[in-house]
């Protein structure tokens, strides 16, 4: 593995992860009225563009960031709609 890829690993790594504390708190709370469904839509398009970008490029740290935070928003955006 190369610095590169090391780089675009823990990149990946922190803004992942980065989605993790608000789908904790959404659970434990029941509650997400103050989530934005508009922004959480928004968030996924991308996230599945950015995956998509990815695998066209066999770019390892871009399909496993972007694969993981997309399950993160899919994960909170039905919370979101749950506990509207």
């Amino acid at each position: 593995m190369n610095w590169t890829t090391a780089i675009g690993l823990i990149a990946a790594a922190f803004t992942t992860l980065s989605f993790l504390p608000q789908a904790i708190k959404t659970i434990k709370m029941k509650e997400a009225k103050d989530i934005s469904i508009i922004m959480y839509i928004c968030m996924m398009v991308g996230l599945a563009l950015w995956l998509t970008y990815g695998i066209l490029l066999s770019n390892l740290p871009i399909i496993v960031a972007n694969s993981v935070s997309l399950g993160f928003s899919v994960l909170i955006l039905g919370l979101k709609i749950k506990y509207k």
